[in-house]
């Protein structure tokens, strides 16, 4: 398994580094949040630990640009012990959060615990930022909490999610949502937005998650620190 520690720490860098290649992996590191995101491109990693407090950007801007474009395990690894930042980071989209200091047994357990869930978890399953979608389900959760959709609300929410970034036109949305009218227009597609960000932005009259571009359509992505 290929893994990318993210960790300004030197000392620690290096023995999480030695110990991983130990256990069979393929290990590459980055020291500081620009640096981490390169390595995650360049890389191509099946999992990264990534420390909270870094250099330059810090962990949370790490995990929120890297859920823009990719759903690879994050395991949190930091001094800090708060629950609220425990919440906060499993809110941006960690998958766990390991407190140092920590034994490098529990650590590697954690790590095949994570990379079992995502072997297992249905393949319909989407999560950009702290959006998560059961296709399967048709359930959607967000920043942890149920959000019921109505099946048109849900179909929207779906497209938009299946391509985290895109821009859709209102004639894609409508030509994937309604695939029955040949005359929705541009007006159904801004009403079923409108009631989406209802239910899943933090504050509807200013959206960061259904981001509206001007002259063309919608996208949804985390959003930005």
């Amino acid at each position: 398994m290929k893994i990318l520690v993210v960790e300004d720490d030197a000392r620690s860098r290096d023995l999480l580094a030695r110990y991983l290649g130990a256990k069979g992996h393929a290990v590459a590191t980055a020291e500081d949040g620009p640096r981490a995101l390169e390595s995650m491109v360049a890389a191509e990693p099946d999992l990264i630990l990534l420390d909270v407090n870094l250099p330059v950007m810090d962990g949370w801007g790490v995990l929120e640009a890297v859920r823009r474009f990719s759903q690879v395990p994050v395991i949190m690894v930091t001094v800090r012990d708060a629950s609220q930042d425990k919440v906060a980071g499993l809110h941006l989209g960690a998958d766990d959060y390991v407190t140092k200091p920590f034994d490098l047994r529990e650590l590697e357990a954690r790590i095949e615990a994570v990379v079992r869930r995502y072997q297992t978890a249905p393949s319909d399953v989407l999560r950009v930022g702290e959006v998560v979608l059961d296709n399967e389900r048709k359930e959607v959760r967000v920043r942890g909490q149920d959000v019921a959709l109505s099946p048109r609300e849900f179909e929207l929410l779906r497209l938009l999610a299946s391509r985290p970034g895109k821009a859709f036109s209102s004639e894609e949305i409508v030509a994937a949502v309604w695939p029955d009218r040949d005359a929705a227009a541009a007006e159904d597609v801004k009403k079923y937005i409108h009631l989406l960000r209802a239910k899943i932005e933090r504050d509807p009259s200013s959206p960061r998650l259904i981001v509206t571009v001007r002259g063309f359509g919608y996208r949804l992505s985390p959003p930005a620190s």
